[in-house]
């Protein structure tokens, strides 16, 4: 059986935990500016002071920064910062041929990990607890790669 291929259940499994995270990234985008609608403000560039169908009545202070928009931009970031080691690291762990339970627990342990890092921020909670389900992901992602750099090496 072709490893790449959906008919391939740890490739399966990388490929649905690997959609929902970008999912989950552009999704950030469109919340962006459900939010920036909501509040009518935390605009960026001078041109959404236009007049428009969105924004009938633009003032300046909606180029001022707003905290509601921006906690989505932060997660969003962070998304950035962190979901392309997992997009690689995981198609990678996948080509070691590692059995289907670990695969899963890994890569949807991830996904996991990134959803609750996501509501965690998204609800404001404490540094501490955001970190935790940060360091979950990061843990994973560090397992995945050493153990691709292990059988790599023929360990």
């Amino acid at each position: 059986m072709d490893k790449l291929s959906l008919q391939n259940p740890l490739f399966a499994t990388y490929a649905i935990a690997a959609t929902l995270m970008i999912l989950k990234a552009v999704a950030m985008s469109w919340l962006t500016v459900v939010r920036m609608m909501q509040v009518k403000g935390g605009f960026r560039a001078p041109e959404d002071l236009r007049k428009t169908a969105f924004n009938p009545e633009p003032r300046p202070e909606q180029l001022a920064p707003d905290d509601r928009v921006d906690r989505i931009r932060r997660i969003q970031l962070n998304d950035l910062e962190n979901l392309p080691y997992f997009l690689v690291a995981g198609l990678l762990y996948v080509l070691t041929e590692p059995s289907l339970l670990l695969a899963r627990i890994m890569l949807y342990g991830y996904v996991l990990s990134r959803l609750a890092h996501f509501a965690a921020y998204l609800t404001a909670r404490d540094h501490e607890t955001r970190a935790t389900f940060w360091t979950v992901g990061s843990l994973i992602l560090i397992f995945m790669t050493v153990r691709t750099l292990l059988a790599a090496l023929g360990y």
